[in-house]
């Protein structure tokens, strides 16, 4: 496994808490978004401000506008960004204590992760999270770096499926044949038409990348292309300092123990895979 991608499945479990931890959807109604979806968008957005729904669109891939459109810019008018940005840190650090992930360990992972430096030419969502301070609290500081790690290779992504051709609806079509998802639910979750999906896939069978039994040899080769300049391109622009090795190690039990808690559910939509 690329080293990337390795740190990549010890920090997404951590990143991932302020989406499915049990009291983040409490902690957007308490600051005056409206649910689930409200919540996702404008903690996920912050960073970079007071965005509009186009911006995030293209900055996050694979939603359908209309869906996205339905929560900003109107949450803004409910919660300011520094407001969601205080409020993701609080709840994901209590998510992950809640787990059993100690300060200690958090601690020991900050000091390796916080002379990162990365390269921040196209990565918006990477950039603007390594432009916020970290909080003295080691496990929001810890969720923070674990964040700013995995937009900056999300945005990598995004990057990488551009290059190959392919849209957010396309890849969403793909990595749903490559890991054995459920298709509607994927569909409903990301908000496209059952219209708007047929046609994705239609497309797709007509590039050869799927046909009628799920990914042909050409996509598999495509979406492994895609993984690989993810890896490659984020190494490249910032990873490669950092000592994976040694961070996976003090890492690896704090991911477990969200995956062990049942914070991420089996076949997640974000693709990430519960460690062996």
């Amino acid at each position: 496994m690329h080293p990337a991608r390795r740190l990549w499945t010890v920090v997404e479990p951590l990143h991932a808490v302020v989406y499915f931890g049990t009291d983040v959807r409490a902690s957007g109604k308490a600051i005056g978004l409206r649910g689930f979806w409200d919540t996702y968008f404008a903690f996920r957005a912050a960073p970079l401000g007071a965005v509009s729904a186009a911006a995030v669109v293209g900055v996050f891939g694979g939603f359908e506008p209309g869906m996205v459109g339905r929560s900003l810019p109107s949450a803004w008018s409910r919660a300011s960004a520094e407001t969601c940005l205080a409020t993701r840190a609080a709840v994901s650090a209590e998510s992950l204590r809640a787990v059993g992930v100690s300060d200690e360990v958090c601690a020991a992972a900050v000091s390796l992760l916080s002379p990162l430096v990365l390269e921040p030419t196209g990565r918006p969502l990477g950039a603007a999270n390594a432009a916020l301070p970290l909080p003295r609290d080691p496990v929001a500081a810890l969720w923070q770096l674990a964040t700013t790690v995995r937009e900056h290779r999300g945005d990598g992504h995004v990057a990488a499926l551009v290059t190959a051709g392919l849209s957010g609806l396309d890849a969403l079509h793909l990595q749903t044949a490559a890991k054995e998802l459920v298709p509607e639910a994927l569909r409903q979750v990301r908000g496209w038409s059952p219209e708007q999906w047929a046609a994705a896939r239609e497309s797709l069978v007509e590039r050869e990348l799927l046909d009628s039994d799920g990914l042909t040899m050409t996509g598999a080769d495509v979406l492994e292309s895609v993984e690989e300049l993810t890896d490659a391109a984020a190494w490249q622009d910032g990873l490669a300092a950092l000592p994976v090795d040694d961070i996976a190690e003090v890492l690896s039990p704090a991911a477990v123990a969200v995956w062990e808690a049942g914070v991420l559910p089996e076949g997640n939509p974000i693709g990430v895979p519960r460690p062996s």
